[in-house]
C-alpha cells in the first residue's frame, strides 16, 4: 500500500524520478508543427462545423435567449448556471474565432448588462463553473476583440469580486459554492479540480485590471494543492477540505474531480512564466509518476490507458473527461522539448479515439474500463458477458454509455493535429462531425444521447454551453488555418477560451499594480451549509 507521502519525501522522489526523463527545465519549445498545411477537404469540414454552430445557436436564440441552456427536445430553456445566460457568454470566443460578428456583437451587448449581484435561480453559485465559463468567456472575448469592449472587463471584475468571498479568512483553498445573496460559502469538502482550476482566469483578470488580489487568491490555492503530500508523487488526492486545507481520501485520477487541476499546472506555468517553478515541476512529477505507476496497455489491441489509483490498488478505468490528458501531455511535452512525454501522449490520444471508433455511433462513452496484464480490477463487479464481448472486439468496454456533448477526445485530437501535422487526426474530426449530424441532431438543435453503443437510445434535454465553447471550437480550429489561434500564441482555459500568451505583442506584460482595488474576504466564523449540487439533465 502506498500512503500519503510527506512533502520532503515527495520532493526527493520528484527530483529522483524526473532527472533523467525530463532534462529540460524551461518552457521554451514550440508546440505547433512547422509548416502545417491543410488539405482541400478542410474547408468543407470547417463550414460543416459552422453550420452545426449556427443551427444550435439559432435554436437557442429562438427559445432560450438570456437563459443558460436550450432544452432541444422540449424547445424550452434550462437555467443550470444561475440564469446569467451561460450559452451566450460561453459562446463569445467561438463566435469571434468563427467570424460570426453579428452573434458576437449581440452577445457582447447582452453580457455587458448581466447583473452578477445575485443568482437568478435559487441554487448556489459554483466558483469553478462560474470561473471557467463566465469569467473565462468574458476575458477571452475582451482579449480576442482587441480590448475594444471595456464593459466585458468590468463585468468580469464585478463577478470576481463576488466569487472572492469563497476564500474565508486565511484559507488558501476556496469553498466550492457560494450564496450570492449573502456572500456566504457552503462549508463542505471540495475537490482539486474545483479548487485548482481558477488561476488562468483570475491571473488574466489581474493582468488587465492591475489588481494582484485576484491572481494571488487563485494561485495560492493551486500552490497549496501542489505542496500537499500525495498518494503518488505529484498526484494529489482527488478530495480536499477547504477548511483544513488537507486531502480527503487518497483517490488518484486524471478524470473528473482532479482533471483540470493537472491541466492548469503546466498551463499556468506557461501563461505566467515568471511565477514559482512549483507549477511546472509538480506537473512534471505528476506525468513521470503516471507513466511509472498508472500507464497500462490493454491485452486486446495494445491500447495505452491511464488507470486510476484508489490508495491501495490500481483501478482499470478511465473516462471521457480524462481523455483531455493526451492533449495536455502533448502541450507540456512540446514546451519541454521532451519526445518521451509526447509519444506517450499520442498513444493516449489514439486509445481515447478508439472509444469513438469502437462504438456503433462513432461517439465515445462517458466512462469505460479495460483489462491489462495485471488484471481488470475496477472497484466494482467485473465485466458482464456483453462487456467481455465488447472488450474482445475493441480493447475497452463501456461502463457508462451516455454522451452529453463532452469535448475532451476532440480536444486532444486537435492538439495532436497541431503538434504532428498527421492528417489522420483530420479524418477523425471529420468522422465526429458525421456522427454528430447523424445521431445528435434532433428537433431544433443537437442533444446528448443515452447510450453510444446503440443507434437509438433517447436524448438528454439539455444542450450545455460547453457545446458552443469547447466541442465546436476545437472541431472548427482543427480545420481552420493553423496560424490562427496558434498554440504558440494562445493558451486555452479548460472551457476552451483562448488567452494570449506573454510572447504575443498585445499581452499586457506591465507589472501588476498591487492593491489598486482592495478586497477584504469574509471573516472567519460559522457559515451555513448550502447544497449547490445539480443533477444531470433529464433523460427523455
Amino acid at each position: 500500500m502506498v500512503g500519503i507521502r510527506s512533502r520532503r519525501s515527495l520532493r526527493r522522489l520528484a527530483v529522483a524520478g524526473t532527472a533523467l526523463l525530463y532534462p529540460y527545465a524551461t518552457l521554451a519549445g514550440p508546440v505547433q508543427h512547422p509548416g502545417l498545411s491543410l488539405p482541400d477537404s478542410a474547408a468543407a469540414n470547417k463550414q460543416a462545423v459552422v453550420d452545426i454552430f449556427t443551427k444550435s445557436y439559432e435554436a437557442y436564440r429562438s427559445a432560450a435567449f438570456g437563459h443558460d441552456d436550450l432544452a432541444p427536445i422540449s424547445n424550452t430553456s434550462v437555467d443550470s448556471r444561475n440564469g446569467w445566460g451561460a450559452s451566450i457568454v460561453d459562446a463569445l470566443s467561438t463566435m469571434h474565432v468563427m467570424g460570426l460578428n453579428d452573434y458576437f456583437t449581440e452577445g457582447v451587448n447582452f453580457a455587458s448588462k448581466i447583473d452578477f449581484s445575485n443568482s437568478q435561480t435559487p441554487s448556489t453559485v459554483s466558483v469553478f463553473e462560474t470561473t471557467i465559463r463566465y469569467l473565462g468567456g468574458l476575458l477571452s472575448a475582451y482579449e480576442l476583440s482587441g480590448e475594444q469592449y471595456p464593459a466585458l472587463l468590468t463585468k468580469a471584475q464585478q463577478l470576481a469580486d463576488k466569487l472572492a468571498w469563497a476564500w474565508v479568512g486565511t484559507n488558501d483553498v476556496p469553498y466550492g459554492f457560494l450564496d450570492f445573496s449573502s456572500n456566504t460559502p457552503s462549508v463542505s469538502s471540495s475537490n482539486i479540480a474545483e479548487a485548482g482550476t481558477l488561476a488562468l482566469e483570475w491571473g488574466t483578470l489581474s493582468q488587465h485590471t492591475g489588481n494582484s488580489t485576484y491572481q494571488n487568491l487563485a494561485a495560492k490555492s493551486l500552490k497549496h494543492i501542489a505542496n500537499l503530500g500525495s498518494p503518488l508523487p505529484g498526484l494529489a488526492a482527488q478530495g480536499i477540505d477547504p477548511t483544513s486545507g488537507q486531502p480527503v481520501g487518497s483517490y488518484v485520477t486524471w478524470g473528473g474531480g482532479s482533471d483540470s487541476y493537472f491541466e492548469y499546472l503546466i498551463k499556468y506555468a506557461r501563461l505566467f512564466p515568471n511565477e514559482d517553478s512549483i507549477y511546472r515541476d509538480t506537473w512534471l512529477t505528476a506525468v513521470d509518476s503516471s507513466i511509472k505507476t498508472l500507464l497500462r496497455t490493454s491485452t486486446v489491441g495494445n491500447h495505452v490507458y491511464l488507470a486510476d489509483y484508489d490508495g491501495s490498488r490500481i483501478r482499470h478505468v478511465s473516462s471521457h473527461l480524462a481523455c483531455f490528458h493526451g492533449g495536455n501531455w502533448i502541450f507540456g511535452g512540446k514546451l519541454l522539448n521532451n519526445d518521451t512525454i509526447v509519444q506517450h501522449a499520442l498513444d493516449l490520444v489514439d486509445a481515447c479515439w478508439n472509444t469513438y471508433a469502437g462504438t456503433v455511433t462513432g461517439i465515445g462513452p462517458e466512462a469505460f474500463a479495460f483489462i491489462s496484464s495485471d488484471g481488470n480490477y475496477t472497484g466494482s463487479s467485473g465485466p458482464s458477458r456483453g462487456q467481455q464481448t465488447e472488450y474482445q472486439q475493441n480493447g475497452f468496454y463501456t461502463t457508462t454509455g451516455y454522451y452529453i456533448l463532452r469535448p475532451e477526445v476532440l480536444e486532444s485530437n486537435f492538439y495532436a493535429w497541431r503538434a504532428t501535422g498527421d492528417t489522420k487526426y483530420l479524418d477523425r474530426a471529420a468522422s465526429a462531425i458525421d456522427s454528430f449530424n447523424k445521431y445528435l441532431r434532433v428537433g431544433v438543435a443537437f442533444a446528448g444521447i443515452g447510450d453510444v453503443t446503440k443507434t437509438s437510445s433517447g436524448y438528454y434535454d439539455d444542450m450545455e454551453s460547453f457545446w458552443f465553447a469547447e466541442v465546436l471550437k476545437y472541431l472548427y480550429l482543427t480545420f481552420d488555418d493553423p496560424a490562427k489561434i496558434s498554440l504558440d500564441e494562445y493558451i486555452f482555459n479548460t472551457e476552451a477560451h483562448p488567452f494570449k500568451l506573454p510572447s504575443t505583442p498585445s499581452f499586457n506584460s506591465a507589472a501588476i499594480r498591487a492593491n489598486k482595488k482592495s478586497f477584504t474576504p469574509v471573516s472567519d466564523g460559522p457559515l451555513p451549509a448550502v447544497s449547490g449540487l445539480t443533477s444531470l439533465p433529464q433523460f427523455v
